[in-house]
């Protein structure tokens, strides 16, 4: 972030901005994983220093260098590959198609990714799509689409005025920015210039949901790459500010993800009531915090021991964000005597690969055949059914499964 933003706090310019948590050389990137071990664990390191605003309840990471990343071809984060998470997009994708009437329409996405909601999107509601986002590669997969949508690898910005649209689409995005308001504003200012010969368009933005890392102690979802956390407060205060009247915020994905709608309105900084009483809430969530993340951490250290002690082999499923975060934060580098030597995927793109920081090997479900681990710790709990099945359907049976928090 930059100087005046680690004595401010960047969405509401408040001096109620104060440091709370701290851990220093983490991966800067999680979702970059390496093809040979010893560089995985030589990775670049970057420090997480979380403040906190009091008056709007942001959270970003004043120790944040965005020279440190650079999001190239290489970044892989899709969830897509799990039914459970495609069977969430798809009921998201209808569920915008219908309540916007995204039928024969322009749809934008900013920051894309590889491309599969925005195909979704443009699947389900004929419509035609314009996609920005670096790390954007062609996939075979999605070559009936190249008359329909347009990918641009860049970053959205002011330079694109010119690409109208019907819906403006942000998924998981927002928190990678670290003055999230300059991309509202440029958003809101390309759409003032545009909307004359258009109806207001439709936006909806979807970011991972800080009442759940901070208030629940999801805490795996603390990462170098989120130099920004939103409360359902502060997510309403930055869009607010930048010009959008929000319509709703809702909790999602069984709590872990903040949807909002919007359309352009008139700039607000306001709080009700109600939102104020949800910033106190998260104040005194925030005062507990670092106790209840090194109480989590001890609870993770014994059981961890414990296995090693039982001579249990022990497999994390997962190599996203969370997976990686575990092994981090509890320092679990890979290694013969490592209580953790594998992680399992069912992204092929990741299998083969090796986790950043601790340099243990990504492996796909069927490896469990051979291996029969005793333990599967479940980073997200949300996917256990899921894993259950592949497990039972591997005929790995005799192993007991664990919710990593």
């Amino acid at each position: 972030m930059s100087q005046a933003s680690q004595n401010t706090c960047p969405i509401c310019s408040s001096s109620q901005w104060q440091t709370f948590f701290e851990v220093l050389s983490v991966p800067v990137f999680c979702n970059i994983l390496w093809p040979e071990k010893l560089a995985a664990q030589r990775c670049n390191r970057g420090d997480l220093r979380l403040n906190f605003c009091s008056n709007c309840s942001f959270i970003g990471n004043i120790a944040f260098d965005p020279d440190h990343l650079d999001y190239a071809q290489t970044y892989e984060n899709a969830l897509d590959f799990s039914p459970r998470f495609q069977t969430y997009a798809h009921s998201l994708a209808t569920q915008l198609i219908e309540q916007h009437d995204l039928h024969h329409k322009t749809i934008l996405e900013i920051g894309c990714g590889k491309g599969e909601f925005l195909l979704l999107l443009c699947e389900l509601g004929d419509n035609r799509g314009i996609g920005f986002d670096p790390t954007y590669i062609p996939l075979e997969e999605h070559g009936w689409a190249n008359e329909k949508i347009q990918f641009i690898q860049d970053y959205y910005s002011e330079k694109y005025i010119e690409y109208q649209n019907d819906f403006v689409c942000c998924r998981h995005t927002l928190e990678h920015i670290p003055q999230p308001t300059q991309l509202l504003n440029i958003l809101s200012n390309n759409l003032k210039k545009t909307i004359q010969s258009q109806a207001n368009p439709g936006i909806f933005f979807e970011v991972p949901n800080a009442l759940d890392t901070f208030s629940r102690s999801a805490i795996w979802d603390i990462i170098y790459e989120h130099c920004c956390y939103f409360s359902p407060v502060a997510l309403t205060y930055a869009f607010s500010s930048c010009g959008f009247k929000v319509e709703q915020v809702t909790e999602e994905f069984q709590g872990q993800f903040l949807c909002l709608e919007a359309h352009l309105g008139e700039p607000t900084t306001t709080l009700t009531k109600v939102q104020q009483q949800q910033v106190s809430q998260l104040v005194q969530d925030i005062k507990q915090f670092t106790i209840r993340f090194n109480q989590t951490l001890e609870i993770w250290q014994e059981k961890l021991r414990q296995f090693s002690q039982n001579h249990q082999k022990v497999v994390l499923w997962g190599a996203g964000s969370k997976g990686v975060t575990f092994l981090n934060f509890l320092k679990v580098e890979s290694s013969v005597q490592s209580p953790i030597e594998y992680v399992v995927d069912i992204n092929p793109r990741k299998q083969g690969m090796y986790v950043a920081g601790t340099g243990q090997k990504i492996v796909s479900p069927e490896f469990l055949q051979e291996y029969q681990p005793d333990i599967v710790i479940i980073m997200n709990p949300i996917y256990k059914d899921e894993i259950q099945k592949m497990l039972t359907d591997l005929g790995v049976q005799d192993c007991s499964l664990t919710i990593g928090f």
